[in-house]
């Protein structure tokens, strides 16, 4: 722990909040009953909201903090006794901030998404004293009406359907290559946008502006926002949540966004009330965030919450141990400033079904550092969520293998790589986090190179193609289905920074539309052919591909089911002498989508290494070759 210099042990003010104004003499500022109201959907893996009645606060107070200086959490337990969870809380200002962008009020929240019906029992705890929600200190002391306050609530099933998280359950790290989600038992492969980092970015925010790089408007999106979507301060908010809509519908499940990037390449997004204030959170800003959030996992979408970037990490800017970041969280220690960031989201947002945090993009931290955030993640977090770090391509050996296995409590690699190179770093992961005995979670979620990342598609206004030497279909190719073919939890798209609509100021994921059909084709595919992924590993060798090359891949649970992806082959053998039995060969197109088709050959029989025929059409093109152990005659 690293203590802050202006650090100073206290024991608060006592029952009332004081405010001061310039030379107006103080006046007291009563605090709230201590009521509770319980709010929300009461249904299983929904959002239900505890609203308490607390101390008066403003975002902006210094004795007592309401940040720091008070504690709340609220254990929810259900009747069963299991499961139990501890949340955390935050200051909630008047409790309509999104809507009021209030600063100050009584109102304390804490949020849960229950995993069962039945009843659950809350208790309340809470307590006061400086630097309380951070450690534990021996000051503090227990704030009566409020500490101690109980009941419960009755909770039902879920009546959500379809692509809602809700109908699905939380995602968890189940000690896979894969995150499952609770609820259903299904298992989750993503593939979605990487760019722009700047998400969050956007004018209608509260207290959102800019050091940098311009505010969004996301006006391209406005026409995706439909009657009953989330508005907010009247008619705000339509262009971002049209942006999600936009990414829902074309099938694809995930985005990702920087929560903090002051002093990087965007420098407009920041939790807090003003730029350099780490201390004070601004209530109206992150409620107008949660909304959002909320209309994504409704949506089906799996956020990625990048907790900061390269530029803002540490003091090491530039590779200099001594320099100076003054954006920086405790200088990248595990300090009041860091530890209190990490409270604020998960208080705030950790409720959320599918999700990870990323500890850092292009983290340039100590593997110390990294250990000390991944195990404070870990511990506050009540649900567990997947923690995942992103490095640079020619820093992963070193940063990733002092934590693999159980050197520390990450789930999760988010993979950059030059783009075809992706099915080999995948698999490089993959296997060294199996043989570590921690398979841990791989995805590809940033492109190279970094001028360019995926492109737009042919035709986009200012998208010159042949300034790059590859296009959208080699994407397809070599990192959707070449993170996929290796075990992969599947992509975010990366947009470069020199194209159209790049990642710091796109505002038109239009711009990718036929990238995201066919990551949603491949999303599709596994589900509607129902294919156990989660049971099956690469197996390259069998193919006469031991080395890995890009021509092509095969993931395979051997005996029962193999998948030849031929992204650069005509065709293909497959090593099938240590099995017995007949085989039926398939045909999936992975540009076009729809039913398995036959080739020209439909039956191979097992006990050697046999030939898979040709590709229903267009053999210049890549094909997905389905060979499944045919069921024995009745």
């Amino acid at each position: 722990l690293v203590r802050d210099p202006d650090f100073r042990p206290g024991q608060g003010k006592g029952p009332e909040v004081v405010l001061r104004a310039g030379a107006l003499p103080a006046f007291p500022r009563p605090h709230g009953s201590g009521a509770v109201e319980i709010g929300g959907e009461l249904k299983q893996w929904h959002k239900v909201t505890l609203s308490l009645e607390g101390p008066f606060a403003s975002e902006a107070d210094e004795e007592p903090n309401p940040f720091t200086d008070y504690e709340l959490k609220v254990v929810f337990t259900h009747e069963s006794g299991s499961p139990s969870y501890v949340v955390p809380g935050y200051f909630a200002a008047d409790g309509q901030a999104a809507e009021t962008g209030a600063t100050e009020g009584r109102i304390w929240r804490a949020h849960f998404s229950p995993d069962k019906a039945g009843n659950w029992s809350y208790e309340v705890s809470f307590r006061k004293g400086k630097y309380v929600a951070l450690m534990a200190v021996p000051w503090a002391e227990e704030l009566a009406p409020f500490h101690g306050l109980s009941g419960s609530i009755a909770v039902g099933k879920t009546d959500k359907s379809g692509r809602d998280f809700r109908a699905k359950g939380r995602l968890e790290y189940v000690r896979k290559h894969f995150l499952q989600f609770r609820g259903s038992g299904e298992y989750f492969l993503k593939a979605g946008a990487d760019s722009p980092e700047t998400l969050l970015a956007y004018r209608d925010f509260d207290g959102t502006y800019t050091a940098r790089q311009p505010l969004k408007s996301w006006e391209p999106h406005v026409q995706d926002w439909r009657e009953g979507d989330p508005l907010w301060q009247g008619n705000k908010g339509k262009g971002v949540i049209g942006a999600i809509n936009y990414l829902a519908g074309k099938g694809v499940n995930a985005c990702s966004f920087l929560t903090y990037n002051a002093g990087g390449d965007g420098d407009n997004v920041w939790p807090f009330v003003s730029r350099n204030d780490k201390y004070h959170y601004d209530c109206s800003k992150l409620d107008q965030w949660q909304l959002v959030f909320d209309h994504a996992q409704q949506m089906g979408m799996y956020l990625h919450f990048k907790t900061q970037e390269t530029e803002n990490d540490d003091h090491r800017r530039g590779g200099n141990p001594t320099g100076l970041v003054p954006e920086s969280l405790d200088g990248g220690q595990l300090g009041p400033q860091r530890m209190l960031y990490y409270r604020e989201l998960i208080a705030r947002f950790g409720y959320l079904l599918a999700l990870n945090w990323n500890l850092g993009e292009e983290n340039s931290q100590t593997t110390q550092q990294r250990k000390e955030m991944a195990a404070f993640f870990a511990r506050i977090d009540p649900y567990s969520h997947n923690i995942v770090l992103h490095t640079f391509p020619n820093q992963q050996a070193r940063v990733y293998e002092p934590l693999l296995g159980q050197s520390s409590e990450l789930t999760g690699f988010s993979l950059q790589n030059h783009w075809n190179h992706t099915h080999a770093r995948t698999l490089e992961w993959v296997k060294a986090s199996a043989r570590a005995g921690k398979p841990l979670v791989i995805a590809n979620d940033e492109q190279g190179p970094a001028s360019h990342g995926v492109p737009p598609d042919p035709g986009y206004p200012g998208f010159e193609p042949g300034a790059i030497d590859y296009d959208l279909h080699d994407i397809r190719k070599q990192s959707l289905w070449g993170n996929l073919m290796a075990g992969g939890a599947g992509v975010e798209y990366y947009f470069g920074y020199q194209f159209p609509q790049n990642d710091l100021n796109c505002e038109d994921f239009r711009s990718r539309d036929k990238s995201w059909e066919y990551a949603a084709i491949a999303l599709d595919f596994f589900s509607s052919h129902q294919i156990p992924f989660w049971e099956m590993s690469n197996q390259n060798a069998l193919i006469g591909n031991p080395e890995n090359h890009k021509e092509k891949y095969c993931l395979a649970k051997k005996g029962e089911l193999y998948l030849v992806y031929l992204a650069y082959a005509e065709t293909s053998s497959l090593d099938l002498s240590a099995e017995a039995g007949r085989f039926e060969v398939w045909w999936f197109n992975p540009r076009e989508g729809g039913p398995l088709r036959r080739g020209s050959r439909q039956k191979l029989r097992a006990g050697k290494v046999v030939e898979l025929g040709l590709p229903p059409g267009d053999r210049d093109e890549d094909w997905l070759a389905v060979i499944r152990r045919q069921a024995p005659d009745p």
